[in-house]
């Protein structure tokens, strides 16, 4: 299936969700992207289809009217109590898999997308059910700029070339790639693939990519080896052993993370309830991103340029 037709039934399966009256056709072509540019007769046959295409998907797709007269155009909607799943129950490494789900949903190109036919409806004057924002706001992002541009090339099948700045202070380079993977490992976003100038398997960290990420070669032309492990590509291959030693702060049930990657703990003098934990870290930026995402329930004690780089980035998000 097409990126463009898969974003315009996803955005109708939203549309539809998210109403509890019934949509009319024209309703349904205003707010979901992807209709709205279509002469009339070639709008109402790609709507067909795609309604055939969610009812084989299993979709539950309900129509009829609002009016008890039913003498009005008929519209649809999709029951939220015919799609929702029932209860579920996940194991540690299921529910871990999701989280990483997440992550990918806010920075994939979907999630722009998707929400303006929840916009585009509150406009119209369809109030939308409670419950659908909720279920659809993201929770977690991927921030590195080449991240959308690793991820498609990964889902085309395409190679990718840019400007790569390794570690050790070494001069930034341009690499030829194969992509074969996006994977986080260790809070990091990593690209994993073929160095073809190299002729060499990489992992290539997503913030030190410079610059702008260029796809070549043709849709389908990288294929990844059979039986390829992401994270243990990258376990083995993105090692970045801590070369400092932070003391951080933490309030009492807050920073899990910390508290599991720290090399000991103490009880704070100076603030009943909270630990000190000493975390290694190697650069101050990345363990700032680490910190910062707990607000106030983690302080960085030392060393100095840990702390100016926690404190430098609330200020950004102050201002």
């Amino acid at each position: 299936m097409s990126e463009r037709k898969t974003e315009r039934l996803l955005n109708l399966v939203i549309c539809l969700l998210a109403t509890r009256r019934f949509l009319s056709v024209q309703e349904i072509r205003a707010a979901v992207p992807g209709y709205g540019q279509d002469a009339e007769e070639s709008f109402r046959r790609m709507f067909e289809r795609d309604k055939e295409e969610l009812r084989e998907l299993g979709i539950p797709l309900e129509t009829g009217t609002n009016s008890h007269a039913h003498d009005d155009e008929p519209g649809y909607r999709i029951a939220r109590r015919d799609y929702e799943l029932p209860e579920i129950h996940l194991e540690p490494d299921e529910a871990a898999a999701l989280g990483l789900a997440a992550r990918l949903w806010q920075s994939a190109p979907l999630a722009g997308a998707t929400g303006s036919a929840l916009l585009k409806l509150q406009a119209a004057g369809v109030a939308p059910a409670p419950a659908a924002p909720g279920a659809l706001e993201p929770r977690i992002g991927a921030t590195e700029p080449a991240f959308e541009a690793c991820l498609r090339a990964v889902q085309d099948g395409r190679g990718l070339r840019f400007t790569y700045r390794a570690g050790g202070g070494a001069a930034p380079s341009e690499r030829q790639v194969e992509p074969w993977g996006v994977v986080s490992w260790r809070g990091r976003w990593y690209l994993v693939g073929l160095d073809t100038d190299r002729a060499a398997e990489r992992v290539f960290r997503m913030s030190r990519i410079v610059g702008e990420v260029t796809a070549t070669g043709e849709r389908g032309s990288v294929v990844p080896p059979a039986g390829l492990d992401l994270r243990a590509t990258a376990a083995r291959m993105a090692r970045d052993e801590p070369r400092e030693t932070a003391r951080v702060a933490v309030r009492p049930g807050a920073g899990w993370e910390l508290r599991r990657s720290a090399t000991a703990t103490a009880d704070d003098p100076d603030r009943e309830g909270w630990s000190i934990v000493d975390v290694g870290f190697s650069d101050p930026q990345r363990l700032a991103d680490r910190v910062t995402g707990y607000g106030a329930d983690a302080v960085v004690l030392s060393p100095p340029a840990a702390r100016e780089a926690v404190v430098a980035r609330l200020r950004e998000l102050a201002s």
